[in-house]
């Protein structure tokens, strides 16, 4: 279980995203430490991340460094793998101290049966030539000819394809992987929350069957992230001058 009030916020593309948005993200893990009792980061944190044997790349640093000072302070934090940073391994979890999931992740969040998704791929027909691709550029054998790249070349190869990637947002808006996510619910009763990202689209209700389906947007976009609490899910705008902004708020039925 993940203890309350969590925080949990995705998409934040560190790399790639203007200076601004990294500062916020620190300073949100920096709060952290004091008000949180765990921590969700749903992928895509890093616009790319990637672990040789003893480096990683240069970007990742200082949201590596705060994410392990959020661990050492007791605070959990759990990392679930996106499209741009699903190359970790023993810097994230051995040094950092981070869980971090290759896959969907479901369990008790705050009290809430949980089930936590960043979303790629799970749009049927539509996401079938992604799904190879993933396949690939995630087998063993790739991943290790990859590593034995020079670390310059083989960042600068990888985030020609990130650009791309970060730039295609969905035509719908993302209203099939919304769907996906309504889906998740009505099919298994015995969910109380859906946690989704990937699609950079906002989105936090409560669907006819009584869960809370919640997508907390991009914080490369906006720093938007949700505390989920025993009592409810809160979707808030973070603000550094001031108390953050309640956007929405569902209570748990």
């Amino acid at each position: 279980m993940f203890p309350a009030p969590c925080f949990v916020l995705g998409d934040a593309h560190v790399g790639a995203a203007p200076a601004d948005v990294e500062e916020t993200l620190l300073a949100l893990l920096e709060r952290a430490r004091r008000e949180a009792g765990s921590v969700v980061l749903n992928g895509d944190v890093f616009d790319f991340y990637f672990e040789w044997a003893h480096s990683v790349t240069r970007p990742s640093v200082r949201v590596l460094a705060a994410i392990a000072r959020v661990v050492a302070s007791g605070v959990p934090v759990l990392y679930i793998v996106g499209n741009h940073d699903c190359w970790g391994g023993d810097i994230l979890t051995k040094d950092v101290g981070a869980t971090y999931v290759l896959g969907p992740w479901r369990g008790e969040l705050a009290g809430w049966t949980t089930l936590i998704e960043h979303g790629d791929g799970l749009r049927g027909k539509a996401d079938a030539p992604y799904r190879v691709l993933k396949a690939f550029v995630r087998h063993p054998i790739v991943t290790t000819l990859f590593s034995w790249l020079p670390p310059n070349f083989a960042v600068w190869l990888a985030t020609r394809s990130s650009t791309t990637s970060r730039s295609a947002r969905p035509k719908d808006g993302g209203k099939a992987l919304y769907d996906v996510a309504q889906g998740r619910l009505a099919g298994d009763l015995g969910l109380d929350l859906y946690v989704f990202g990937h699609t950079h689209a906002r989105v936090v209700e409560r669907t006819p069957s009584g869960g809370v389906l919640a997508n907390p947007g991009a914080w490369l976009d906006e720093p938007s992230f949700l505390v989920v609490t025993p009592d409810a899910v809160e979707l808030r705008r973070m603000s550094p001058n001031g108390p953050d902004e309640t956007l929405t708020r569902f209570e748990k039925r």
